[in-house]
């Protein structure tokens, strides 16, 4: 059962309708219909298939944590010519079909006019929706960048300090409280067992699990990565499809997957936003509508920056 804040409209409106000279509505007059298409294709995939938001959510954040909101992470590698897909922490991320079908009836409809950097921030706010977070108007008129390079990918990795996690995040301007809320977007998040089998069994090297892991959560771990194949697992493991706090609720009882995670519950400077947040719902939405929106002001290129791309996987002919 999907759990859905009743007391959202009463901060929907206090959100900025400006963001680092974005808009909501920029595409009222040249493409009224261009959100309406986007939340069409998001609810179509939605419906067989809800872990498409931590999908996008995790989309979103790589795309913008390098070099803006700008739609580099969809341009496709070429055998001379390797684009952020190719880097490592992108290999795994998923949802590009869906742009490529957001994009595709965007072009039959107005062509050249969307931004597929748009695309992506839409996308994603409307399979927060359906998840059951926070509705927000989410301010566009984002171009799309012109350089996609594997060596400018360089994000917080999951076996990060707080204090290193927050490095990188206070270098894009953005504080504490929002690396801790946007963390929360675990919530509906999947992960490979790649990505935390050390807590499980040699954690640091001490031959030891982490002891900062729920012993039951470690054995039913180890026993899913056991069989091979690098499969996957919620990263909260309680309500896992619907966008809700019980993320933090989990961090307080051990069961956080990821070490980054784990750490927000016990990192002094942390735990006080993870128990608030833990406790109050609506404080968590209220405070993720505001932080991803600030993530999706990045570094945007705007008025002639930047292109409108045809086709999201590819730059614009010359």
């Amino acid at each position: 059962m999907k759990i859905i804040e009743t007391s959202f409209l009463a901060f929907f409106f206090l959100l900025p309708l400006v963001l680092a000279d974005l808009r909501v509505g920029f595409y009222n007059a040249t493409c009224p219909q261009a959100e309406s298409i986007i939340r069409q294709v998001v609810q179509k995939r939605f419906a067989t298939d809800s872990s498409i938001t931590g999908g996008l959510l995790r989309m979103h954040f790589h795309d913008c944590f390098v070099r803006g909101c700008d739609a580099s992470i969809l341009i496709d590698s070429k055998p001379k010519k390797p684009s952020e897909k190719s880097a490592g922490p992108n290999l795994t991320v998923r949802g590009f079909e869906l742009i490529d079908e957001a994009k595709k009836s965007l072009e039959a409809a107005c062509p050249s006019t969307v931004s597929c950097a748009d695309i992506i921030t839409l996308a994603t706010r409307d399979s927060v929706v359906l998840a059951g977070g926070p509705s927000y108007a989410a301010p566009t008129g984002r171009r799309d960048g012109l350089v996609s390079n594997p060596d400018d990918v360089n994000l917080p990795g999951p076996s990060f300090s707080v204090s290193q996690a927050l490095q990188a995040f206070t270098a894009k301007g953005l504080t504490l409280n929002d690396m801790v809320t946007l963390l929360g977007a675990h919530t509906v998040g999947l992960v490979h067992c790649n990505f935390f089998e050390d807590r499980l069994s040699n954690f640091q090297g001490t031959g030891s699990p982490d002891p900062s892991m729920d012993p039951a959560l470690v054995a039913k771990l180890s026993k899913l990565c056991a069989a091979g194949n690098n499969p996957t697992t919620f990263l909260d493991q309680n309500t896992s499809s619907t966008f809700d706090n019980q993320y933090y609720n989990q961090l307080l009882l051990k069961r956080g997957i990821l070490q980054i995670d784990q750490e927000l519950a016990s990192d002094r400077s942390t735990t006080g936003i993870v128990s608030r947040f833990a406790s109050n719902g609506v404080r968590f939405s209220q405070s993720f509508a505001t932080a991803i929106l600030k993530m999706g002001s990045l570094q945007v290129l705007v008025g002639n920056a930047g292109e409108i791309r045809k086709n999201c996987r590819v730059f614009n002919p010359e």
